[in-house]
């Protein structure tokens, strides 16, 4: 499993930063990337990167989200910036396409006043 960490509640415009720890197996050479799934709602893709650092994003993350990697530690980051309500779900990382076995407990990130 990839297990994420770091949510939270935040207030709206607040920030929070995700991470994910990866075993350097996967990491080295799969395309990963953020998944979200708010209540009610389908699993959806967020943010992906390369292992060659490209990076994309759905539209509504664009210009508040940014992806990163950190190839020395097995890392992936989610620093989320100008927070909406809408952003509020569990947060999952996994490679892309997503690996059932791959799938961990996620974590909470409520964006609320």
């Amino acid at each position: 499993q990839l297990q994420a960490s770091g949510g939270g509640l935040v207030q709206p415009g607040g920030s929070l930063r995700l991470s994910c720890v990866v075993s350097g197996s996967i990491f080295k050479i799969n395309y990963v990337g953020w998944y979200r799934q708010a209540p009610g709602k389908q699993r959806e893709l967020v943010a992906g990167i390369t292992t060659g650092g490209v990076t994309n994003y759905i539209d509504s993350a664009k210009g508040r989200f940014t992806i990163a990697r950190d190839n020395a530690k097995n890392t992936v980051y989610l620093q989320m910036n100008s927070l909406k309500p809408d952003d509020t779900a569990v947060y999952y990382c996994n490679t892309i396409p997503a690996t059932r076995d791959y799938w961990g407990q996620g974590t909470q990130v409520t964006v609320s006043s």
